[in-house]
């Protein structure tokens, strides 16, 4: 990243906040930070003390004009931009198509056109058997970025699918903590509900491993610790200090699962154990040198990678807040 120079669409975001965080003492050339909304990026430039190395672009990724001016001379790509929240997916899919599925398009062909070394597309357990409009533009964006690979161009691409990371916009941590305070309860859609969690510094961590690692047409897993939803809600109130919080269950809302997975049953099938942190899903299409890099790779005994599996302790869940700083 020395010396580099970075573009991270959607970077005013909480994933774009602590990437840029990470990646100033790296020492890039510049970190390019577009989106679409200008009262975030003047936040995030006084937040960074006006740091010369930022410069803020306002532009839409559905505008492939803005993304390939945007991209030029550009070393590296961080692909963050995307309509992320479930309930709006559902109700406004064409929305989201425009910006999750064409917005990407446009990524892949600005990189290509401006000889990109690398482009990153950061996905989610959401995309992995979809059962919602997000999860499935997200699906077809990794599909686009894994098939990005075959565009004869000296780009990689790669995608690092994750699942929940705490404190991020619209955050369930935020969410439970505002309602303890100000309901006296929490709303919990259903109370056999499960989720991956991780930190968002731990998540940008593995971010970085896989920009350097990665071949190009992967997807790489994080693996994340899950916790029930219910024991995460306890766990807030136990801290919050209050008595009287009651739980109450607020029915399942439209494309949203019990449980979510990082790896479908399909997908196991061609999975290798990376290392400690990571699962790599190596594409059903054929990428020159890839399946022989990947040869020597055990491959997963796993059937799919649930987060009904493995769930932490309420202790566990505890020290996790508190390395995220949601608890002191």
């Amino acid at each position: 990243m020395f010396n580099s120079i970075i573009l991270i669409t959607g970077g005013t975001g909480s994933w774009g906040h602590e990437l840029v965080n990470q990646l100033l003492p790296k020492n890039p050339k510049e970190i390019r930070i577009l989106s679409r909304n200008e009262a975030s990026q003047v936040a995030m430039q006084r937040q960074f003390d006006n740091n010369n190395k930022l410069k803020f672009i306002i532009g839409d990724i559905r505008d492939k004009q803005a993304i390939v001016k945007a991209s030029e001379n550009v070393d590296y790509v961080y692909h963050l931009a995307a309509l992320k929240h479930v309930p709006i997916c559902e109700h406004q899919p064409y929305e989201a198509l425009k910006t999750n599925i064409i917005g990407t398009q446009c990524v892949i062909e600005a990189a290509i056109l401006n000889k990109v070394k690398k482009v990153i597309y950061i996905s989610t357990d959401k995309s992995a058997n979809p059962s919602n409009f997000y999860g499935m533009t997200k699906a077809i964006g990794e599909k686009l970025i894994i098939h990005a690979n075959l565009l004869d161009s000296g780009t990689k691409f790669v995608c690092v699918r994750g699942g929940n990371v705490l404190g991020t916009n619209g955050s369930v941590i935020h969410v439970f903590k505002d309602q303890i305070n100000k309901k006296g309860e929490v709303g919990i859609t259903d109370k056999r509900m499960t989720r991956f969690f991780l930190t968002l510094q731990d998540a940008i961590q593995l971010l970085f491993k896989a920009t350097y690692e990665s071949r190009g047409g992967e997807i790489f897993v994080m693996k994340m610790p899950t916790c029930k939803i219910t024991d995460l809600a306890e766990v807030l109130i136990e801290e919050s200090g209050k008595t009287n919080i009651k739980m109450v269950e607020l029915g399942i809302r439209p494309g949203e699962k019990l449980h979510e997975l990082l790896l479908s049953e399909y997908e196991s099938t061609t999975t290798v154990y990376y290392d400690e942190e990571y699962f790599v899903i190596l594409p059903a299409i054929d990428i020159k040198d890839l399946k022989e890099y990947y040869a020597s790779f055990k491959k997963v005994e796993l059937d799919s990678y649930s987060s009904a599996e493995n769930l932490m302790s309420k202790d566990e869940i505890r020290n996790m807040l508190i390395k995220g700083g949601f608890l002191s």
